[in-house]
């Protein structure tokens, strides 16, 4: 049974491919998805839709077992602040086996639901 982690929180969620009931967050199975199914608060201020970036994660292990990353969540996670290597849209990805991803700082805590940042242009966009 696959198993996503979420750090720094360090919560573990286990679920059982197929079986997790479709909340309509994000794609079916996305972390986002998994992320509320479990009552872990991921930001997802459009809804799961891939359109905004408040879902951005860094995976950390098992970036293997996710999707693979589409051309539309590619061009939005270009807009993305603290973009690396290993980002993903908690949405979009969707989770075939183990996973550990780190919630960036700035997302943690200044995005609310509906709304957008409090640092508004503030937030730099790295390459």
């Amino acid at each position: 049974m696959p198993k996503v982690t979420f750090l720094p929180a360090n919560q573990t969620f286990e679920f059982e491919s197929g079986k997790l009931p479709y909340g309509d967050h994000g794609k079916p199975e996305s972390l986002l998805d998994i992320a509320m199914h479990f009552g872990f608060h991921l930001e997802h201020a459009c809804g799961g839709s891939c359109a905004c970036t408040t879902c951005h994660v860094w995976v950390r292990q098992g970036e293997h077992n996710l999707s693979e990353m589409t051309d539309e969540e590619q061009d939005r996670l270009d807009t993305a602040a603290d973009l690396s290597l290993h980002s993903r849209l908690g949405c979009q990805a969707v989770v075939t086996g183990d996973v550990v991803v780190e919630i960036p700082a700035w997302n943690r805590n200044y995005i609310s639901e509906g709304g957008g940042s409090i640092l508004g242009d503030a937030i730099p966009v790295k390459k």
